[in-house]
């Protein structure tokens, strides 16, 4: 009897796709209006999603699709030039719109089929590119994108970027298909040498961060690198973390999100490789057969720190130390001006959800025309207009407000910090609405905290379409999760250090009952809150319970047994 494990559909699509070639080249020649067979799923390899507008609701045979596109864009760090590109595009193919993803990448939405090439030949010629921006590859690398000019923030980005290019797919079908053969670098190695023709079980999220510094949410990835600074202020070790992801399913207790451990550390010059050799093991080691269960993070809960950080050594090459103590972490958003420490200052703009549209659009297209920034993405959907004049301040911050681009002295604690998914109409994995639903919850909150007088201390607020946590909601202060059309699950107790999980407050909430079913622990809030006490702390220290670092997809809702009075009833 054969002992040969039964591989998902998705593995057989990868192994029998000649290096991620399958159809495409031949859809695109043709000039066909969609792919077919397993096409879609070695789309996303190349950066590309299949959609369909689900608000249409078509019956499949009538269904027109298009295509999202992700740009891979390391640390965030785009030029000017790059930008304005960009936005062209978004003109072009893209709607008339753009959106910044919660990983530092970039999105164009309803592209149809014969968009595809040209938008990622101009991108190439921009010297951007769409390739592992999805798929089973590592994913965009992430990293703290303030400009600060000292040699900790310079090394956590060049490590960024090395990372993305020693873990970058060595496929040619990219070239190929959507290059005419180009590549910036040609190269006689054989395809994938370190991938293979299978890739990873799942997606692998890597991040880089300094410690004390949770600006790009570092916990909640498979593998980063926390940079710990020698005598010379530069980082001189490396904190390895490992086994984060935030992706559940409902009604599964096998399913769970889970905060990265801290595996161990090694010195400064052995990050890459280390973040190479996590993936080798999750290469290896990856559970192949259901892909629920195929995340990285499966393999850390099930081994254990010890053997994992064992398993890590061996196939390092070197010795791994078990982690160093950090101090606390704390989330900046880079909102507002701040000095650089070069002579320059830097902006960073609030882009609500993300969605660049309209006179945002346009006043952030002008100010990068006309004043020629660096521009770099934040975790938190936002954007940072880099290397200012601090002279040319009141003439930038002008413009924006002539387009209606509120600053940050306008925005309140609640809406600050608060972030969606695009959920409806585009993803087909969302149950409702995220980005259309928030800004409205957010502004019912708004007004119950200003009636309540507890609007003066940061608030994470995130929402998303489905349990799979793309916003990161599992470690907010307050999430919205959608379970059901029009309905979300209510989760309480994260925060800005993103350093624990929330816990499940109340199930199926409608969006016009977020306020009513919240009423209680927030008038609680005012009442009994320390000076200063975020929500998501007051709610730890209400529960009482240690704080968690694993939520399963099948919680008890712990609301009104905390809070000891029944909340109030919501209609089915």
């Amino acid at each position: 009897m054969s002992t040969e494990p039964k591989l998902s559909k998705v593995e057989h699509a990868k192994r029998d796709s000649r290096g991620l070639r399958g159809g495409l080249a031949e859809a695109v020649a043709g000039g066909a209006t969609r792919f077919v067979g397993e096409d879609p799923t070695l789309l996303k390899f190349h950066g590309i999603y299949e959609q369909y507008d689900r608000d249409a609701r078509e019956k499949v045979e009538n269904r027109t699709y298009n295509y999202m596109v992700r740009l891979a864009i390391p640390g965030g760090v785009l030029t000017a030039d790059q930008y304005l590109a960009i936005d062209r595009l978004a003109e072009e193919h893209g709607g008339g719109t753009l959106r910044l993803t919660t990983r530092q990448g970039i999105q164009f939405h309803g592209l149809l089929l014969g968009e595809l090439k040209p938008t990622l030949q101009a991108l190439h010629r921009s010297l951007l590119t769409t390739l592992a921006a999805c798929g089973d590859v590592r994913r965009n690398v992430m990293a703290c994108p303030a400009p600060l000019t000292d040699p900790a923030h310079r090394t956590v980005q060049r490590v960024a970027a090395e990372i993305a290019r020693e873990l970058e797919p060595k496929s040619r079908a990219y070239a190929e298909i959507w290059l005419d053969g180009e590549r910036l670098e040609l190269s006689a190695e054989p395809e994938e040498p370190f991938y293979g023709t299978t890739y990873l079980p799942r997606k692998y999220k890597v991040g880089v961060a300094l410690a004390g510094d949770n600006c790009i949410d570092l916990h909640a990835y498979d593998a980063g690198l926390v940079g710990l600074l020698g005598a010379d202020g530069d980082v001189a070790e490396w904190n390895i973390l490992s086994g984060g992801g935030l992706g559940i399913t409902h009604g599964k207790s096998d399913t769970f999100a889970r905060l990265a451990s801290p595996i161990g550390s090694v010195p400064v010059a052995w990050g890459v490789a280390a973040i190479r050799a996590v993936a080798a093991l999750y290469r290896d080691h990856g559970n192949r057969e259901d892909r629920k269960h195929a995340r990285l993070k499966y393999i850390v809960e099930s081994w254990g720190v010890e053997r994992f950080r064992q398993a890590l050594a061996a196939e390092l090459g070197h010795p791994v130390a078990p982690p160093r103590p950090v101090p606390p972490s704390n989330q900046e958003d880079h909102l507002g001006v701040h000095d650089q420490g070069d002579g320059r200052v830097f902006l960073g703009v609030f882009i609500e959800n993300g969605r660049v549209i309209g006179p945002l659009r346009s006043g952030l297209a002008e100010v990068v025309r006309r004043f020629q920034p660096g521009v770099r993405l934040t975790a938190m959907q936002s954007l940072l207009l880099t290397d200012l004049d601090r002279s040319d301040l009141p003439a930038i911050q002008a413009l924006l407000a002539d387009h209606g681009i509120a600053t940050v002295e306008r925005l309140s604690t609640t809406r600050r910090w608060s972030m969606a998914c695009p959920a409806l109409p585009t993803c087909s994995l969302a149950l409702t609405d995220a980005e259309r639903a928030l800004p409205a919850a957010i502004s019912d909150l708004e007004a119950e905290f200003a009636r309540l007088a507890i609007d003066d201390v940061p608030l994470t607020v995130r929402m998303t379409g489905c349990p799979n946590g793309c916003a990161r909601p599992y470690n907010a202060d307050l999430a919205f999760v959608g379970k059901k059309p029009g309905a979300y699950h209510v989760y309480v107790g994260g925060g800005l250090s993103g350093d624990r999980l929330a816990d499940l407050f109340a199930v199926e909430v409608p969006a016009d009952s977020f306020v009513d079913t919240l009423r209680p622990l927030l008038e609680r809030y005012r009442d009994e809150r320390h000076p200063g006490e975020a929500l998501g702390d007051f709610w730890q220290r209400l529960a009482g319970h240690a704080p968690r670092t694993l939520l399963t997809g099948k919680e008890e809702a712990l609301g009104e047994r905390v809070l000891g009075l029944q909340l109030v009833e919501v209609a089915p």
